[in-house]
């Protein structure tokens, strides 16, 4: 990799890191006042018509067919209404820190993900401790909370699934080799979300609930600017860069930002609990970041591994 580009992909993982980390707070402020499929839903399908008509207007390369517009329509749905949709789902009742910090699970998926489908990687049994860690910290979450903090089960739950089909769609776009620019393409991947996201809203009758407040629009705003036009763009570049687990490390540092702005911001509570269970959680995801990663190499008749 070029020093240049090297630069630019440590911009985009700082970008991702901080934005990602404050739109849990943006989130949870929206959804106090708008059905969440719609909410997210509206975010998507604005940020996403804006990259297409970017992309047309300066002319970069679309799909060339229906399968690769298929397939990043896939990526958008498995990363935005699944992944996104659910964090949005259950930030109704979850605090955003929490939800935050469940999300940091996302290397140890993707990095699962990783070994069984992109057979270029092996997962070592430093890395398989660092799940065990990482999965010990969860198990901290499901305890019943002390002084006044409620931890919801079905919304942690419906988080680890959340983190699982973000997962899901990072492997997906890591396998991707179309030949339309990356502009056009995460359009494609946000506006998919985004019709996907508004079709769950209507057939659950969310559109005769929706209504508009000065917080709620205000948090859509920054969500399209900052969380999908400058962190999922800045992502999904980052993911052209770099392996999928490396990239995903965002997810350590979103929930410091996140936990913090919510204690700020929204009165959010953190206890001795939630601290010890983030602790093990992140140094889990940490071993499995630099133990994992063993890059398959052939050559001739022979392979072999570079740590």
């Amino acid at each position: 990799m070029k020093k240049s580009e090297d630069g630019m992909a440590i911009l985009a993982y700082v970008l991702v890191s901080f934005f990602w980390g404050s739109t849990y707070l943006a989130i949870k402020i929206g959804v106090e006042g708008m059905p969440p499929m719609f909410f997210a839903g509206v975010r998507f399908l604005i940020a996403g018509l804006i990259m297409i008509v970017f992309s047309a207007i300066r002319g970069y390369a679309f799909p060339a067919s229906m399968r690769e517009f298929s397939r990043l329509s896939l990526i958008g749905l498995f990363m935005l209404l699944g992944g996104n949709g659910l964090v949005v789902f259950a930030e109704q009742w979850v605090d955003s820190g929490v939800a935050s910090l469940m999300m940091a699970t996302i290397p140890i998926f993707a990095g699962v993900l990783e070994h069984f489908f992109i057979r270029t990687t092996r997962l070592t049994l430093k890395a398989l401790l660092g799940l065990l860690l990482g999965f010990f910290g969860v198990y901290f979450l499901l305890i019943p909370a002390e002084h006044g903090i409620s931890i919801d089960i079905p919304g942690i739950l419906i988080l680890l699934s959340a983190s699982f089909l973000w997962s899901t769609g990072t492997v997906l776009s890591k396998t991707f080799k179309g030949k339309s620019s990356i502009v056009s393409n995460i359009g494609i991947q946000m506006f998919a979300g985004g019709v996907g996201l508004m079709f769950v809203s209507a057939i659950t009758g969310e559109f005769s609930r929706v209504s508009f407040s000065m917080n709620s629009v205000l948090a859509i705003a920054y969500l399209i600017v900052f969380g999908s036009l400058v962190a999922y763009s800045s992502y999904i570049y980052l993911l052209q860069k770099w392996p999928a687990t490396k990239a995903g490390t965002y997810a350590y540092i979103n929930p410091l930002v996140a936990v913090s702005l919510g204690a700020i911001f929204l009165g959010e509570k953190i206890n001795f609990l939630m601290i010890l269970s983030m602790a093990a959680i992140l140094l889990g995801v940490l071993i499995v970041q630099k133990s994992k990663i063993g890059v398959l190499i052939v050559q001739k008749s022979k392979i072999k591994v570079s740590e």
